[in-house]
C-alpha cells in the first residue's frame, strides 16, 4: 500500500494540474513559482501574491463571452468590471486595468481611488464606473463630482428610491442611471428578499413616477441583479435570472434607453483540487437565455456588464507558513501548529466557515496523517479542521512522530499512578519545517482582516510578496509589506 502524501493526492484527484505542479526537488510549484525558493528568501508566515494571474481570469472570461456571443449569434456588447471591494490594493486594480476592463465601486472612498487612478492616468474618463451599494451623502457627492468632471460612463445604481434625489439635486449635466433588483433568496436563507435594490414590482411603476420624461437630465441604462449564491447551475439561478430578463423585457417597451443587464458577480474560484466547473457551459446557457426571452418580446438584445471581483483576483495569491510545532492532545487529534492565525489573516475560515485550498509545499514524499490546524492565538476557535472535499485535513507526518506515540504512552502509564498529565508538544526535529499553503486567498481576507491595523492577540500581519512580470517579460519578486511591528500596533492602540 502506497502511503506517501504525493500517492495521497495521485489517488484523490487529477494531478499535476495546470496550476500546481511538484518540481525536481519533491517540492510544489504555484503557476510555475519555486515556492521553496520564496520561503528560503523572504520566510514564513508569507502573503504571495502573483499578479500575472490576474490578467489570465480576465482574459479567460472575455475569451468564454466572446464564444457564446458567436455561438448565439448575439447582437450585444460585453463589458468586464472588477469589483473593488475584493481587493483594493494598488497593485491589484492597476494590473486588472492593463487587461481593458470596468470598474465597480460600492462605497464613497472608492470614487477616491478612481480620482487617483485618472491622475495617475491609468483610466480615461470614458471607463464604466458602476456605483453600487446603498449610498449617504458623502458617496453620491462625489459621484455627482465625478459626472459634473467630464466621467462619461458613470452609472449610479439605485439602491432605492430615494437616492435618486440627490443626484437630482447635485449632478449639473445629462447622466446615465441603473437599478437594482432586489432578488428573491435561497429557500434556506434567513430573510426572503435581499435588503439591496428596489422590489421587482415596484420598478416599472417608480421608472414611470420618477423617470421617464426626464431624458434631457437622465436615461435609465441599466438592470442590476446579484445573487448571493454566485452563478451555479440550478433552478434557483435560472428562475431569478429569468425573472430580470422579464422585466428589462417589460422596461425596454417603454424605455428604449434601457440598453443594459449586469448580472454582477458569482463565479466560483478553485477552492479544492477536485474543482469543476464549466464556465463556458454557463455563459453560454446565461447569453442564450437572454436572447430566447428578448427574441420572444420582441426587444433587442442587452449589452451584459458582469462585475467579478473574488474571479479575478482570487486565485492569484496564497498564504504560507510554517508549522512549528505538533500537539497530540488524545488518542485521536493531532495538531499542527502554525507560526500565524487564521483568525487574522484568514478571518473567512473563521466567520464563515470558508474552505480555501490547502497543500504542503515541502515532505510530499512522507508518509501522511489526519491532522487539525491551529494558529497561535489563545482562542478556541483559530484552527482549520476540514477541507472543501473531505471534513478532514490530512497533511505529511512531522519527522521523529513517534514521539508523539511515546509521551500517550507515557502520559496513560502516570494516569494510572493518580498523576494527571497532559501530552506534551512534539517540535519537528530535522533541519527543515513542514511548510503549508493555503491557495486563492486574493479576494476580502485583506479588508476583512483589517490590514496594517491591531489584530486578535496582536497577531503581526505577514510580510506581502509580490510576484510580477517586468517590462521584458522576466519574473520579479519584491517585498510589498514586511512583517507589521509592535510599534505600529502601540500607536494604535496609544501607547507611543
Amino acid at each position: 500500500m502506497n502511503n506517501s502524501y504525493t500517492d495521497l493526492v495521485k489517488q484523490t484527484f487529477h494531478f499535476p494540474q495546470t496550476d500546481f505542479n511538484i518540481d525536481a526537488d519533491g517540492n510544489l510549484s504555484f503557476n510555475g513559482l519555486d515556492l521553496k525558493a520564496l520561503i528560503n528568501k523572504y520566510g514564513t508566515p508569507m502573503k504571495l501574491t502573483y499578479l500575472p494571474k490576474i490578467g489570465m481570469q480576465i482574459n479567460k472570461a472575455k475569451d468564454l463571452f466572446a464564444n457564446a456571443f458567436k455561438k448565439h449569434k448575439y447582437e450585444g456588447k460585453y463589458h468586464y468590471c472588477y469589483c473593488t471591494k475584493s481587493s483594493h490594493f494598488s497593485f491589484v486594480v492597476e494590473e486588472a486595468l492593463k487587461h481593458d476592463i470596468n470598474l465597480e465601486t460600492s462605497y464613497a472612498y472608492d470614487i477616491e481611488i478612481i480620482n487617483r487612478l485618472y491622475q495617475k492616468r491609468k483610466i480615461t474618463k470614458d471607463i464604466y464606473i458602476i456605483c453600487n451599494g446603498y449610498k449617504q451623502k458623502p458617496y453620491t457627492s462625489r459621484i455627482a463630482k465625478l459626472i459634473n468632471t467630464g466621467f462619461k460612463n458613470v452609472i449610479p445604481i439605485l439602491d432605492n428610491k430615494d437616492e435618486l434625489t440627490a443626484y437630482k439635486r447635485s449632478v449639473k449635466q445629462p447622466f446615465k442611471l441603473g437599478i437594482r433588483v432586489a432578488a428573491e433568496e435561497e429557500p434556506n436563507f434567513p430573510f426572503y428578499t435581499s435588503r439591496l435594490g428596489i422590489r421587482a414590482k415596484d420598478i416599472l411603476e417608480f421608472y414611470v413616477d420618477n423617470i421617464e420624461g426626464n431624458e434631457d437630465k437622465f436615461q435609465l441604462k441599466m438592470l442590476h441583479i446579484f445573487l448571493n449564491k454566485g452563478i451555479k447551475d440550478d433552478i434557483y439561478y435560472w428562475s431569478e435570472l429569468t425573472k430580470i430578463i422579464n422585466l428589462y423585457c417589460q422596461l425596454k417597451k417603454i424605455c428604449p434607453e434601457l440598453d443594459s443587464i449586469n448580472i454582477g458577480g458569482g463565479f466560483p474560484i478553485k477552492h479544492s483540487l477536485g474543482f469543476e466547473y464549466d464556465y463556458q457551459f454557463m455563459i453560454n446557457e446565461i447569453v442564450e437565455i437572454i436572447k430566447k426571452n428578448c427574441k420572444k418580446n420582441n426587444v433587442p438584445m442587452p449589452n451584459i456588464f458582469t462585475e467579478f471581483g473574488s474571479y479575478t483576483v482570487g486565485e492569484s495569491m496564497a498564504h504560507i507558513y510554517s508549522v512549528i510545532g505538533q500537539k497530540v492532545q488524545n488518542d485521536r487529534e493531532c495538531w499542527y501548529m502554525i507560526d500565524s492565525s487564521f483568525i487574522t489573516t484568514l478571518p473567512d475560515t473563521w466567520g464563515i466557515g470558508e474552505k480555501f485550498l490547502l497543500l504542503p509545499i515541502n515532505k510530499w514524499d512522507n508518509e501522511y496523517q489526519r491532522v487539525v490546524l491551529g494558529g497561535i492565538t489563545c482562542d478556541s476557535h483559530d484552527y482549520y479542521d476540514s477541507e472543501e472535499h473531505i471534513n478532514e485535513v490530512f497533511l505529511p507526518k512531522l519527522a521523529n512522530n513517534d514521539y508523539a506515540i511515546i509521551t500517550e504512552e507515557l502520559s496513560r502509564k502516570l494516569k494510572a499512578k493518580g498523576k494527571m498529565v497532559e501530552a506534551s508538544v512534539t517540535q519537528e526535529t530535522d533541519k527543515e519545517p513542514l511548510y503549508v499553503g493555503f491557495f486563492h486567498t486574493g479576494a476580502y481576507q485583506d479588508q476583512i482582516s483589517g490590514y496594517g491595523g491591531i489584530k486578535h492577540c496582536l497577531i503581526p500581519s505577514p510580510k506581502h510578496i509580490i510576484v510580477e512580470k517586468d517590462k521584458n517579460g522576466k519574473l520579479v519578486d519584491w517585498v510589498y509589506a514586511k512583517e507589521q511591528t509592535a510599534q505600529s500596533m502601540l500607536k494604535i492602540l496609544g501607547y507611543l
